[in-house]
């Protein structure tokens, strides 16, 4: 894995600009957005050049495992920061990498999903973390490299929910990875800094 870490300029601009006029239902959903978040986030405001992309996009959002009745939710802040990462999304970097520590993630641990630093090394994940880390850097990669191993290893430690769950999770950060990036929307600054590695 290639280890280049830099700063993100969130100062940048998106490709577009925000539509001057938004229908009053995005308007609803864009309030809304900024009421989860607490940013005046840019992408809902772009997604309003389409509306049926931008409710197809909002219900996605909404419907996503969050780690009440799903999985724990520092397995699904790991898939999302790992397939973060993975696609080398500095939008997605900077979300899902805000507040790690308030789902029980140590700073050697984020090392670790950066390649910073060796698995091995750190020896705090679950065999559970472990196998789902291993099969989002499988799914996320350039072309899809998913083996028997990696399969067998998550079909081991987890029932067919879950991995529905998992997988979904995985696309979910990766469809809005290409979107963000297909649109030139630049990190938010959730964090003071996106460091990609």
């Amino acid at each position: 894995m290639k280890k280049t870490p830099s700063i993100i300029d969130i100062e940048k601009k998106a490709f577009i600009a925000q539509p001057k006029r938004i229908n009053i239902f995005l308007k609803i959903g864009i309030m809304i957005s900024h009421k989860i978040t607490g940013k005046d986030l840019l992408v809902p405001k772009l997604l309003a050049w389409a509306p049926k992309v931008a409710l197809s996009s909002g219900i996605l959002e909404s419907l996503v495992a969050h780690g009440d009745k799903d999985l724990d939710r520092r397995l699904l802040k790991l898939i999302r920061i790992q397939t973060s990462l993975t696609v080398s999304c500095p939008f997605c970097i900077d979300m899902n990498n805000f507040d790690y520590k308030a789902d029980g993630i140590s700073d050697d641990e984020l090392e670790v999903l950066r390649g910073q630093k060796n698995e091995v090394e750190v020896s705090t994940f679950s065999e559970r973390e472990s196998a789902t880390l291993d099969y989002v850097r499988h799914l996320c990669s350039s072309p899809i490299s998913m083996t028997p191993e990696v399969s067998d290893r998550l079909i081991r430690n987890f029932t067919p929910r879950e991995i529905v769950i998992i997988a979904s999770t995985v696309a979910q950060v990766d469809y809005w990875a290409r979107l963000i990036q297909g649109l030139g929307v630049p990190p938010e600054g959730f964090m003071d800094q996106c460091e990609i590695s």
